[in-house]
């Protein structure tokens, strides 16, 4: 048995909980019945935020307000300077802040500060990216069409777009969305989950300091059939932005149908890496551990699925489960922690259900697959899954913990196989010295990513998603911000009509 991990009581537990109202048309309002959503810490325990709940009433209100911001207000007619100036304002703000921000994000969703503070860094210079956007979007001309006739095509903004963030990456993924429809001229109603947020509001601030106008974003608190729902049915929202599970993804995409909505997902993932015999083995097994084991496995990214050539399986998990052994699980506000809490109770004994089944369906747990004992909060013990087979549930489904599960194969042909018998085709990871191999790998690999010799890095300059049940379309990428406008096409005819038709 573990000796109990001891949880330190941070300040914010002895101060009543901060309180969050929703921002509809550049004001602060509660909801109308007086609703509130009531948030604990994951990693201690305590209550952390309160946050107005919005209802129906409140979709509705949001949603007036960025239609009227659309049509009538200055932002979709300014300047792109002028919106990438107050972008860029808003990523400076965001940086002076950017330890207040980590610090709700770690206590909201139990992630590890270190890493918390890393991933709003990475959002400011995402938001300086799409400020960089905003002044090259262009359309096209044709000249080409003979002497009579010019042809002209213009990117407009789409009009109002929902954005509905997950829990796991409160902060990063609304700046993955929200930047990139702002630099187009798009308005936005946002809802990020019930769970995380503290920093959406946050950001909601800032973007009023830096001189958004009101009315261009909105933010809602609330849950998914009362919030969520009336924001993908709205008749006056254009486009919806989603990510989170495949299963709501569905469901999202099945209520945007019925006005013809555009679609953006990034839904789930099961991500496996690739490891071949003539690979810098230390280096992919610590990328293995980190594939396995980042953010508590409840990323979509997570290289959850470890593929090795049977010739090295046993040296090299060795070598994995010798570093797992060395991560920090632990005190989401400790600068050591490398695996924080699990974000719910009932997603921890979701987890550990996983582990369970798979140990009932011929897998055998090789390290952790238990829950930590504490003082304070819900902790796993990091979980390595060996003779796990590909048709497995553990092997096919996203667990979205901190559980690696771990398949064997003799050829390239199997290990592809293997990579590819999933719904999912979010990301893959590959590591050989062989170009010949990483190229096949690559190549081969239905996925929206694939990490060659490394895993899990992103740029705001590559485009994100995923092929199969993983999403619809892409993020970030130098064409993001042309996911948030319509094409028109204008033909500019010269001189007297020809071709007359009546004659």
């Amino acid at each position: 048995m573990n000796a109990p991990l001891r949880i330190s009581m941070p300040a914010e537990a002895s101060v009543a909980p901060k309180a969050y109202k929703l921002l509809i048309d550049g004001k602060h309002v509660d909801a109308r019945d007086g609703r509130v959503l009531e948030r604990k810490s994951p990693g201690h325990g305590f209550m952390v935020s309160h946050y107005a709940q919005a209802g129906a009433a409140e979709v509705e209100a949001a949603v007036q307000a960025a239609h009227r911001a659309f049509e009538t207000g200055p932002w979709p007619r300014m300047k792109a300077s002028e919106r990438a100036a107050i972008l860029l304002k808003a990523a400076d703000l965001i940086e002076i802040r950017l330890e207040d921000i980590a610090r709700l994000d770690a206590l909201e969703s139990g992630k590890p500060i270190a890493q918390a503070r890393g991933e709003i860094g990475g959002a400011v210079d995402i938001w300086r990216y799409a400020a960089s956007l905003a002044r090259t979007l262009h359309g096209e001309s044709y000249a080409n069409l003979g002497d009579a006739m010019l042809g002209v095509v213009l990117r407009e903004p789409i009009g109002v777009v929902s954005i509905i963030t997950p829990w796991n990456f409160p902060f990063l993924i609304v700046s993955q969305k929200l930047p990139f429809a702002l630099a187009a001229g798009c308005t936005a109603v946002v809802k990020p989950s019930e769970m995380t947020s503290a920093s959406t509001f946050v950001l909601g601030n800032i973007l009023l300091e830096a001189g958004v106008p009101a009315g261009v974003v909105n933010i809602l608190a609330g849950l998914g059939a009362d919030v969520g729902a009336p924001m993908v049915s709205h008749p006056l929202v254009e486009m919806v932005s989603f990510t989170g599970s495949t299963r709501v993804g569905k469901m999202t995409m099945a209520a945007a149908s019925n006005s013809l909505k555009k679609v953006s997902m990034e839904l789930g993932g099961k991500n496996g890496q690739i490891v071949f015999p003539d690979a810098d083995l230390e280096a992919a097994a610590d990328a293995a551990v980190f594939g396995g084991f980042f953010n508590a496995g409840e990323c979509c990214n997570a290289g959850s699925r470890l593929i090795v050539h049977e010739a090295i399986a046993d040296d090299f998990l060795a070598a994995v489960k010798a570093l797992t052994a060395r991560v920090t699980v632990g005190d989401p506000l400790d600068d050591l922690t490398k695996v924080g809490a699990m974000i719910s109770s009932d997603h921890l004994a979701k987890v550990t259900g996983y582990v369970a089944a798979a140990a009932s369906e011929g897998g055998s747990i090789y390290s952790g697959g238990a829950q930590l004992p504490s003082n304070a909060g819900q902790y796993l013990d990091p979980t390595i899954l060996r003779n796990v087979t590909e048709n497995m549930t553990v092997a096919r489904e996203e667990v979205f913990g901190p559980v690696l599960s771990v398949l064997t194969f003799e050829s390239i042909e199997k290990a592809l196989r293997i990579a590819n018998n999933t719904p999912y085709g979010l990301s893959a990871g590959v590591w050989s010295a062989s170009i010949d191999t990483c190229m096949s790998v690559a190549r081969g690999v239905r996925s929206g990513t694939v990490w060659v010799n490394t895993f899990m890095e992103g740029y705001p300059e590559l485009p994100f998603g995923g092929y199969k049940q993983s999403g619809l379309g892409r993020e970030l990428g130098k064409r993001a911000v042309e996911d948030y406008t319509e094409e028109k096409t204008i033909q500019f005819h010269r001189g007297q009509r020809t071709g007359w038709w009546v004659g």
